[in-house]
């Protein structure tokens, strides 16, 4: 049974407000709000999330810029509304209350939005479901992706949203930049996969709004119905290359790691749940593309991105600036050899 009450707890100490300039900021811009209750959601979302609850039980939700010293290109709360309203009547979105980008009322900047009620699927093989839901939910998460990738961007407000055109060649030396600020180690595979991937690179030079993160656990499904509610969690969002984002997507059938996501173990047969290639076969086909050359660039491309990541992730661990209750492990050198794997053809 699907609880209907949001997994919520007090406002942490690190991300604590003056509310009481919130409500007046509210008492402006959203007069509707009136007597409220601020609480925190739980998780690790990078931008921290707050259940905002109005005296009658009403809720909406603020998110808002962790506070501290952060990168430029981090945490952009007013890029995430911005790709929201926009997408309005276009895809599943929650509605955009109002934005407020002065960091003297709360701190930082922030965004308010309504609150919907839903499911998000936290384990990507759904045991709870059955076979028809199953494959219902991962139908309904392909056919929203294309959608998304159909959007006319510059008719909806978004044409400066981000670069068009050599996504690739800026994504590659992006995340080998990142990489070598945060190495910790020899990687000969990310050496391998640096030297080789802009080599790789297809000359498609197709254009559409990227989620950047898309996947199963950054939607929300109505509370009974296999219907996909809303798209969240736009940080990584810009005007980018589709095939980066079926592939991040489809990563789920090649990931060995349940707490990013995993299908290991399951049997595409009586599951319900699609294979990798019906799966990116169904989305080829509600686009209008035909077979994708070269999946494995894509694929391997998405890997190296997480392997970077990871890398990052690491070196934050090492020293000091990013707290963990875990042993601080690299997860990079596997996710990388994986990517060179698939890369050169062994996977």
């Amino acid at each position: 049974m699907t609880s209907t009450e949001p997994p919520v707890r007090d406002v942490v100490e690190k991300h604590r407000f003056d509310e009481a300039k919130l409500h007046a900021w509210l008492k402006i811009h959203l007069p509707e709000i009136d007597t409220l209750q601020v609480r925190q959601f739980q998780g690790g979302a990078s931008n921290p999330t707050f259940l905002l609850t109005r005296s009658d039980g009403r809720h909406y939700v603020l998110r808002k810029k962790p506070p501290g010293q952060l990168l430029s290109s981090a945490h952009q709360v007013d890029r995430e509304y911005r790709a929201m309203k926009a997408l309005e009547g276009q895809i599943p979105v929650p509605r955009m209350r109002a934005l407020c980008e002065d960091p003297e009322v709360i701190g930082t900047s922030f965004y308010v939005m309504d609150y919907l009620e839903g499911r998000i699927f936290r384990d990507a093989t759904l045991p709870d479901q059955t076979p028809a839901e199953r494959a219902a939910i991962y139908d309904e998460l392909n056919a929203t992706l294309a959608k998304l990738h159909k959007v006319d961007f510059a008719a909806v407000g978004l044409g400066d949203y981000g670069k068009a055109g050599n996504y690739f060649e800026r994504q590659v030396a992006r995340w080998t930049r990142q990489y070598r600020d945060a190495e910790s180690e020899s990687i000969p595979a990310m050496d391998a996969l640096i030297e080789r991937l802009p080599a790789r690179i297809p000359n498609d030079q197709s254009v559409s709004i990227a989620h950047g993160d898309y996947r199963l656990e950054n939607v929300m499904f109505h509370p009974t119905e296999p219907r996909l509610i809303a798209v969240l969690d736009w940080e990584l969002s810009t005007i980018g290359h589709p095939l980066a984002d079926i592939a991040y997507n489809a990563f789920i059938w090649r990931s060995h790691s349940p707490g990013w996501g995993s299908l290991d173990g399951v049997d595409f047969a009586t599951s319900g749940i699609p294979t990798e290639a019906a799966y990116v076969d169904a989305y080829c086909q509600r686009v209008g593309r035909p077979p994708i050359d070269d999946w494995a660039f894509y694929m391997a491309f998405g890997i190296f991105r997480l392997a970077s990541i990871s890398q990052g992730v690491y070196r934050r661990i090492l020293s000091g600036t990013l707290a963990s209750e875990r042993e601080a492990i690299n997860g990079c050198p596997p996710l990388a050899e994986q990517a060179l794997d698939i890369l050169e053809g062994r996977q």
